[in-house]
């Protein structure tokens, strides 16, 4: 039954790529195969610490992170933040293609994975979104993008565990040192009672990890050993 009604769904309203906006044949999956072959994933030599591409691979970390100390243990992400990708997250965000996080969650899985399942998180979370943006907007992109990620995973997804406190002004044009001023005190710990070890942070898009350092700072504030990021892109670092 379920599957007359998934191919009746697929005739009435079909799935269209992610990356170029055309319809997608039922064989090729949730992104067309052409798109697919002109996207690469991040390959070594990436950043320790956060991921991002350097140009050596005996530097070990980036120089952002060599400056810059951060509070999670470690994270990557499978694209850099540009071209078709970038296009495909502002289609995520703004235009309510909540669809599309299928193939990101499937990216994800597929590059990420196992590197994930040797951190054994005990929970999924996403970066919370303050209530009244995420009321207006209808969703959470993160939240959507991790809770598929996190069922891929065979992870728990928690959305209540943290939530954001503070109606923050945009990260985008801020310099590092005004994002972590801008984000201070903006997330708080819903359940005080946190009894998880590890915890992994999914989002869509990383580029300084001031967001992220926000978030795990309140959850090691609040007994959780170690937190680690995964995201989709990623911004390009100084080597």
């Amino acid at each position: 039954m379920n599957q007359i009604k998934e191919l009746i769904l697929g005739i009435l309203f079909p799935r269209r790529c992610p990356l170029c906006g055309k319809i997608v044949k039922r064989t090729e999956g949730t992104a067309c195969r052409k798109c697919r072959e002109k996207v690469k994933p991040l390959s070594e030599p990436l950043c320790k610490k956060c991921g991002k591409p350097i140009l050596w691979e005996e530097s070990e970390y980036c120089f952002d992170c060599t400056q810059h100390p951060h509070t999670y243990e470690c994270g990557g992400a499978v694209y850099l933040y540009e071209k078709e990708m970038k296009e495909a997250v502002r289609q995520l965000k703004y235009n309510n293609k909540r669809e599309y996080a299928d193939f990101f969650a499937e990216e994800i899985y597929k590059h990420l994975g196992t590197r994930v399942h040797k951190w054994n998180p005990d929970a999924v979370i996403a970066v919370p979104m303050y209530w009244r943006k995420q009321q207006k907007r209808g969703y959470n992109q993160g939240e959507v993008l991790a809770r598929k990620t996190a069922h891929l995973l065979s992870v728990p997804y928690r959305k209540k565990l943290v939530k954001k406190v503070i109606n923050t002004d945009s990260q985008k044009d801020l310099s590092r040192k005004e994002r972590k001023k801008n984000l201070k005190n903006a997330f708080k710990i819903k359940q005080p009672d946190v009894k998880l070890n590890v915890v992994l942070i999914i989002d869509d898009v990383y580029t300084t990890g001031s967001t992220v350092d926000a978030v795990a700072k309140v959850l090691r504030e609040h007994g959780v050993g170690k937190v680690y990021y995964i995201s989709l892109c990623i911004g390009k670092g100084s080597s």
